[in-house]
């Protein structure tokens, strides 16, 4: 899909009123190991929230379910009462029941008192962006949806958003709500979603890749590296150079919990990826 207008254009609107920059910024390594409990370094935690904004961050993604609760509360903590234009986008539809485990629960109770939870924790009247975690499979998706839509009307949430859907799933969703956003794990070797990727370029919705760089692919590595070194970059950095620049409704949260790791991440907007690089890049083609 890479286009000439996807790097030129640094920022993307969500609906019709959001206007953020493309390079944002993930907040579930500000916790503990496993995303559980509050982080090692809670001052560095704080100082990344607060320098990412200094670098124009302007839309942070965040959930209920990361510590449970603590970065939501971080964020809160780091930067309110937020500057103007700050976008701060959360989810809800998962438990915790401990370190690395993720029941999903996306009935309506549960995400009334989610949603009523982030709303506390953030300080907020309303979520600008709130996205459904998971589609619950115990749950009829209609039952799930309805809840959004009645939460979008009583003014608790402005826009929403889906995340690990497929097309299907989001016309679905689209009988009830507008669907502004969807998350789903997309990198430069994992492509599973693509036909996803598209759908929302078509339909001007932002698409936001978790787990941009898919570490254990040997190939794909060594491609990366290539063309790190020809930029004198990392190869995270051009996997997120790659993102950006193929399609223009991708939109990049990447996450740390350093400053100095934050700040290389920034640094990936500089990076211009010629064709040989893109042509390079393209050929990883794992579709797992």
């Amino acid at each position: 899909m890479n286009n000439d207008t996807a790097l030129s254009e640094k920022t993307f609107k969500i609906g019709n009123d959001l206007t953020v920059n493309r390079l944002g910024y993930g907040a579930m390594r500000i916790t503990g190991k496993g995303i559980w409990g509050p982080p090692d370094d809670k001052a560095e935690a704080i100082k990344v929230l607060k320098r990412a904004v200094e670098l124009g961050v302007n839309f942070i993604d965040t959930a209920d379910s990361y510590g449970p609760n603590v970065s939501e509360e971080l964020i809160a903590e780091a930067l309110y009462p937020y500057p103007d234009g700050l976008v701060i986008a959360t989810k809800g539809g998962l438990l915790r029941t401990g370190p690395d485990e993720w029941p999903v629960n996306s009935h309506p109770d549960h995400l009334k008192e989610a949603l009523e939870g982030s709303l506390k924790r953030l300080k907020l009247d309303q979520i600008d962006l709130y996205q459904l975690h998971r589609i619950d499979p115990k749950v009829p998706a209609e039952k799930t949806f309805e809840f959004l839509k009645q939460a979008q009307q009583n003014g608790k949430i402005k826009h929403i958003g889906l995340s690990e859907v497929s097309v299907e799933d989001i016309k679905l969703a689209q009988t009830f709500f507008e669907v502004v956003s969807v998350q789903n794990m997309y990198s430069v070797d994992n492509r599973k979603w693509e036909a996803v990727l598209n759908y929302c370029n078509d339909n001007n919705i932002a698409f936001i890749p978790w787990f941009p760089l898919n570490a254990g692919n040997v190939a794909s590595q060594e491609k990366l590296k290539k063309v790190a070194d020809k930029h004198n970059a990392t190869v995270h950095q051009v996997a997120l150079a790659w993102l950006l620049n193929h399609s223009p409704n991708i939109l990049l949260i990447p996450g740390t919990s350093s400053v100095n790791h934050l700040e290389e991440n920034m640094k990936a907007v500089d990076i211009t990826l010629d064709a040989d690089d893109i042509d390079e890049l393209n050929s990883i083609s794992s579709q797992q």
